[in-house]
């Protein structure tokens, strides 16, 4: 993700939160959009998915960020990041679903009859799965996704058009939240 200035041979490259962003934004995108097809698959027909208007499910970049930014030095040790990450995002589902429900009254998902579950926020098979995603996600998938990002989108669009982009999708995003607080406030 980066440039070289044809001046003064400097390399010119998105600022570290800017990468953060573009990360967030795509791995939010992807959990909508994986979110939506096992709802059509399990419904037989599109059912919005998330909290947001958008096609994204904020919890997802959320999520990919925290593997990122601070569970990334376990991606060596398997079994550390699979028993680290099947607690870290099982606490942070319980907490955002807690958190939703206090603020909007609604419940976006339910683990009642799911076997383990903890109030219906939480369950066994469900921590199971973040720890295996959180595996695939770190050895896998985000290195494909920086890989091919990199060599095939990147490179060919200047870091200012870069930049811009990330600037206006999250002030999109901005304007969704605020609109989603809003319609999604109880009594309305």
């Amino acid at each position: 993700m980066e440039e070289i200035s044809k001046k003064n041979n400097k390399k010119v490259r998105l600022s570290k939160l800017e990468n953060y962003l573009l990360y967030f934004f795509i791995y939010a995108f992807l959990g909508w959009f994986f979110e939506t097809l096992y709802a059509i698959y399990t419904h037989g027909h599109f059912v919005k998915r998330g909290f947001l208007f958008g096609p994204i499910c904020p919890i997802y970049g959320y999520g990919a960020l925290i593997l990122l930014i601070f569970l990334r030095g376990y991606q060596k040790s398997s079994i550390k990041l699979f028993f680290i990450s099947a607690i870290v995002f099982s606490a942070l589902e319980y907490v955002v679903s807690f958190a939703m429900e206090g603020a909007f009254m609604a419940h976006w998902w339910d683990y009642t009859d799911s076997f383990f579950n903890l109030n219906g926020r939480i369950s066994i098979a469900y921590s199971f799965v973040w720890g295996i995603a959180a595996i695939l996600f770190i050895n896998h998938l985000h290195p494909f996704i920086k890989r091919n990002l990199n060599k095939r989108i990147i490179k060919n669009i200047p870091v200012a058009i870069q930049s811009l982009i990330i600037k206006i999708t999250f002030f999109i995003y901005s304007i969704d939240t605020v609109l989603s607080w809003i319609a999604h406030a109880p009594g309305k």
